[in-house]
């Protein structure tokens, strides 16, 4: 289960980042590219959860001795990136309570670009489009109904792991992911 070993709640932060006269933290928002696109806190840098996990020697110079507040949906997967970055030696990190959601139910500010489902709502149609479409083949192909016994597995596997193995693969996808600078060359550039 994931455990995470620094907090921020919204005010604080939001009283860091409008401190004219100490340095700003560094936000890393987890998300996929398009949730980012979507609705982001201005200032904010997006490096993917699994962009994270992948590239994590290359981030560890960019982000060694920074202050750093790590960003996604609900703070779940900031909690998994914050057990990433202690792991390599980067324990300083916070998570933000309640991640966007609660960031912006507190009245703070998001720049918003195009607007897509976000990975758990994409999670739930693909999740519940399979096991429909599951039984409904079993009608006519009776062995049919174990894909929805299958899938029905996988989400309790997720929910026990605090993982998931579809959340994944759907980041993956082409229409999760945005084309342009390295997320690491955005991190280097802005030290």
């Amino acid at each position: 289960m994931t455990r995470h070993l620094a907090t921020v709640d919204g005010p604080s932060l939001r009283e860091r980042l409008d401190d004219v006269t100490s340095p700003a933290p560094r936000l890393i928002d987890v998300r996929t590219a398009v949730e980012f696109e979507a609705g982001h806190i201005p200032g904010a840098v997006n490096v993917p959860l699994d962009v994270l996990q992948e590239r994590l020697d290359d981030l560890c110079p960019v982000l060694r001795g920074q202050d750093i507040v790590l960003v996604c949906r609900s703070g779940r997967r900031a909690g998994q990136a914050q057990e990433t970055l202690a792991g390599a030696g980067l324990g300083t990190s916070k998570v933000l309570a309640g991640g966007i959601v609660d960031w912006e139910r507190a009245g703070g500010e998001l720049d918003r670009g195009r607007q897509v489902w976000e990975l758990e709502r994409q999670i739930r149609f693909a999740a519940g489009a399979m096991v429909l479409a599951a039984v409904l083949a079993s009608v006519a192909v009776p062995q049919a109904k174990w894909l929805a016994a299958l899938i029905g597995g996988g989400l309790v596997v997720a929910a026990l792991s605090n993982t998931c193995a579809l959340g994944m693969a759907l980041a993956r996808m082409p229409w999760n992911r945005r084309r342009g600078e390295s997320p690491i060359d955005r991190l280097a550039a802005d030290r």
